[in-house]
């Protein structure tokens, strides 16, 4: 059985056999691989065509999943739970919606206008860009099962957490007054056919590959310099574990780019490669994911200040106390 998960691990989620046909493929050419040039170049080429076949196939797989929750349906799915099991449930339902925080904006309006509590729409909003099954995959396919599962696991605990806090402090007036008063279209979906589902879901594959190239290829090369050029004794003074704000630094640096788990996934297996702890790793994903600055200027539109900011400190000291908790246990992961 362990044979058998290490092949799926290693060579089809990981495609260890992509690497060595391009380091191959690069040798014929008279590039010197152990070259920091020869490295970056294979790195960037194996990483950026790993990483477009395993989101094609993730998208269209969790795309056909997705036609069958329209906002409609979810809307009343969610409806008829109340308390933690609405914020559970909401983080669930995260996990197979929108890739990056801000296409998730709209849903949380139309999940707000629909009468849910604002907690149970937070929870939604923290775990759709943070958590999905093609992060999972992709994940588990650099990391190894152990911590794409725990990545997983926490980004969820943390939008339950997320939700149920804002939702106890009574925040429902802190929304803007537009979001609750707009004019809801709220018609069932009509039901679709197969043939239909997979158009549907080869569109999703052609519209986010469109969206988030460039930050795929963005983040392929930051990690290809990181893993190549940048020694590893300056990462680990930086970012290593000795350093007791390594954390900080790793969740604030995040928060001003703008990227999804897709784009962030090279940085931090070239970071990994240099000894940088798992919690500080994760701790970078999550501030990119959760808290990117273009998705906050979208949320102000939506929000009023006080809530915002309490949304923005919540996620922070959550992902932060994650980050340094998961550094103390690293040794169960690796």
């Amino acid at each position: 059985m362990k044979a058998v998960w290490d092949f799926i691990q290693n060579q089809l989620l990981g495609m260890k056999w992509l690497n060595e046909l391009i380091g191959e493929g690069l040798s014929l050419t008279g590039l010197d691989l152990s070259s920091r040039v020869g490295g970056s170049i294979q790195f960037f080429l194996y990483d950026t065509i790993k990483i477009l076949i395993l989101l094609s196939v993730l998208i269209f797989i969790i795309s056909y999943i997705q036609s069958y929750f329209p906002p409609e349906r979810t809307k009343k799915i969610l409806g008829r739970f109340h308390g933690l099991r609405a914020n559970i449930l909401s983080a669930l339902l995260g996990t197979v919606t929108p890739f990056c925080s801000c296409s998730s904006i709209p849903l949380f309006i139309g999940f707000t206008n629909a009468g849910l509590p604002v907690g149970v729409t937070f929870s939604f909003l923290i775990s759709s860009p943070l958590v999905d099954l093609g992060a999972l995959v992709l994940l588990m396919s650099v990391f190894g099962t152990k911590i794409a599962l725990v990545y997983v696991a926490v980004g969820l605990i943390l939008a339950v957490i997320g939700g149920t806090v804002i939702d106890k402090l009574g925040m429902e007036s802190q929304v803007e007054r537009f979001v609750n008063t707009g004019a809801m279209v709220d018609i069932e979906a009509p039901d679709l056919s197969r043939k239909d589902r997979m158009l549907y879901a080869s569109e999703q594959v052609q519209a986010t590959v469109k969206k988030v190239f460039l930050y795929i290829l963005a983040g392929v090369a930051i990690g290809a310099i990181i893993h190549n050029w940048i020694p590893t004794e300056i990462i680990q003074t930086i970012l290593g574990v000795n350093n007791p704000f390594s954390v900080l630094i790793a969740t604030v640096v995040g928060v001003p780019m703008y990227a999804d788990i897709f784009g962030t996934i090279p940085i931090a297996e070239a970071l990994l490669s240099k000894g940088v702890g798992v919690g500080t790793i994760l701790s970078f994903m999550m501030g990119v994911t959760a808290l990117s600055l273009p998705s906050m200027i979208m949320l102000k539109k939506v929000v009023k200040t006080k809530l915002l900011f309490t949304f923005i400190a919540i996620v922070t000291l959550g992902i932060i106390v994650i980050g340094y908790l998961l550094n103390a246990f690293s040794f169960l992961l690796i």
